[in-house]
């Protein structure tokens, strides 16, 4: 979408830690050491006559001199010392308790690395035990010493990240039979999937793994696995990641959807770019060919992700305006330099207008006054009603085989309504739900997207409540062909014949200077999404990772 405009401390002497040397605690057989690295050196200060509370940044004596309390007590197992060196000594308490109960970790050796500003690295190695069996665990962290307000003492900001980089509030280190068996997924071809090829399948094959291991027919092995604190929310949902497996368990095998040409293609794009996100789909059967993210051990952006799809959203809302007679492909519309509705005044990208143009042609520049001028015509829920009805988007009832997310269009008045029109407002998508619109745009009916096809559970796939007309049909296939021969879509979709069509989409974010770009298209019995967070124009971020999905065919 085009920009938008809206008018109307008494301190006590320390001993000093000196520089260069290594002070080594070591405790009774069995227990841990903990080694004390340290280039830099300070002195203590006197005392004040008069109590005072000390502020501003801490110093690199108080950083080291916190770490230090810290990590020796924790090293030690001395974990009420530990809290105690924290500035939330309960979280930190259940915390450090679980790391050696739950994990069952044992013979802890922590080395700092060298300090950075308030934060300061740490090296951790041990050892986990469990039913007889044992493995060393290495891995490094980070801790941030933070001034506690009350009295300025330095302390360790508790995080959960302190004890393992992949925890966050709420999460464990558990070691034990596994809850699930492994699988060994396969592409839809039956090669075996592994994040080693693909490296975006690593969190797609550990969601196939806790719903399908069982199913699967495999058993359980012994691991040191991260459990997740569940959120209760599906779009939300992080399954449990293993770190070290005592015990090899069996996998049972699980056919995919995935192509392997599709996915291979999609991972040599995401990797070209920081925060790139695509998912490829076959409109006929809903089967999804590629899931790639540019991070592919972050969150799975492409099929959990909930950004504003900008002007991609008026897929949705042409639909709906050319239900309502309130467009026609050849019929004159407005495209206005600016509309004003709800208070906010809207405009178009560099301002342009199109005088006496069709609504092609205001669909093919992405006019989002064209759009924007309409609303005061429509109801405040009809854009979600046709996104429901129609796309099958918003109602949370996908079942593809992993966690996703399935769209949001909220029902909004006044000028968040006006602008959810152009995918802005609380209108939220990931590539996949918006590989998933095109594909009902080509094709007249909403076919809801799967990775593991439902005859392996007998699950129910989702399914709108109604078809678009045959002439409905037409005319999106007319304004998306149109948009990739001589609108905003051209350059990516250059000589990639007649059967195609496509949308470009850039969506504002508060705090970005570029907005999120977005494209989607279709090319015969093939449909793509991408987004590239902070790109800017869709067709120049976006537009050129749809392309390379689309000539990799299926």
């Amino acid at each position: 979408m085009g920009s938008r405009g809206r008018q109307p401390e008494r301190k006590k002497a320390n001993a000093a830690v000196i520089g260069g040397v290594v002070a080594v605690v070591v405790l009774g057989a069995g227990v841990s050491a903990y080694a004390l690295f340290s280039g830099d050196s300070d002195s203590s200060t006197a005392a004040d006559d008069k109590p005072h509370i000390k502020t501003g940044p801490v110093t690199p004596a108080e950083v080291r001199t916190a770490a230090d309390r810290f990590l020796t007590a924790w090293a030690a197992g001395d974990t009420a010392k530990a809290a105690a060196a924290t500035d939330d000594a309960t979280t930190a308490t259940a915390a450090l308790t679980s790391y050696r109960k739950d994990a069952h970790l044992s013979g802890m050796k922590l080395t700092p690395g060298k300090r950075a500003g308030a934060k300061m690295p740490f090296a951790v190695s041990a050892t986990v035990t469990y039913e007889g069996k044992s493995k060393p665990f290495a891995y490094g962290s980070e801790l941030t010493v933070v001034r506690r307000v009350k009295d300025g003492k330095p302390l360790v900001g508790w995080q959960a990240s302190v004890v393992h980089p992949d925890l966050k509030d709420g999460d464990r280190l558990v070691t034990g039979a596994a809850g699930d068996p492994p699988i060994k997924a396969t592409d839809r071809d039956g090669n075996e999937l592994t994040s080693a090829k693909y490296p975006s399948l690593g969190t797609v094959i550990d969601g196939l793994r806790e719903k399908y291991g069982k199913k699967a027919g495999g058993t359980a092995g012994i691991e040191l696995r991260v459990v997740h604190k569940d959120s209760g929310k599906k779009s939300e949902h992080t399954p449990d990641k293993t770190l070290v497996t005592l015990a090899e368990g069996t996998p049972g095998t699980l056919r995919t959807t995935i192509s392997p040409t599709s996915q291979a293609a999609a991972e040599r794009e995401v990797a070209k770019r920081e925060k790139a996100a695509v998912v490829t789909i076959k409109p006929s059967t809903g089967e999804i060919l590629a899931v790639a993210n540019s991070r592919p051990e972050g969150f799975n952006t492409a099929l959990q992700g909930s950004l504003a799809p900008g002007s991609t959203m008026k897929i949705v809302t042409s639909s709906m305006l050319l239900e309502k007679k309130l467009a026609g492909v050849d019929k004159k519309h407005p495209c206005p330099k600016y509309v004003t509705y709800g208070g906010w005044k809207f405009q178009n990208d560099d301002k342009f207008e199109i005088k006496d143009g069709t609504f092609r042609a205001s669909f093919a520049r992405s006019c989002n006054t064209a759009f924007i001028s309409q609303a005061k015509k429509l109801d405040d829920g009809d854009l979600t009603k046709q996104a429901q009805e129609v796309f099958g988007l918003g109602r949370d009832n996908w079942s593809i085989g992993v966690p996703s997310f399935d769209g949001a269009v909220p029902v909004q008045s006044q000028a968040q309504m006006a602008a959810s029109l152009i995918g802005q407002g609380g209108v939220r998508m990931n590539p996949l739900n918006m590989a998933s619109v095109v594909a009902t745009a080509e094709t007249g009916e909403f076919k809801q997207p799967y990775l593991v096809s439902p005859d392996v559970d007998h699950r129910t796939l989702a399914t709108a409540s109604r078809k678009l007309s045959p002439s409905t049909v037409s005319a999106l296939r007319d304004l998306l062909h149109y948009t990739a021969v001589a609108g905003t879509a051209v350059e990516p979709m250059s000589g990639l014949g007649t059967d195609m069509g496509a949308k470009t989409g850039s969506a504002e974010v508060d705090g970005q200077k570029k907005p999120n770009g977005w494209f989607t298209a279709w090319r015969g019995d093939l449909a793509s999404a991408a987004v590239v967070q902070q790109g800017g124009h869709g067709g120049d971020s976006a537009g050129p990772v749809v392309r390379q999905m689309l000539l990799a065919g299926d």
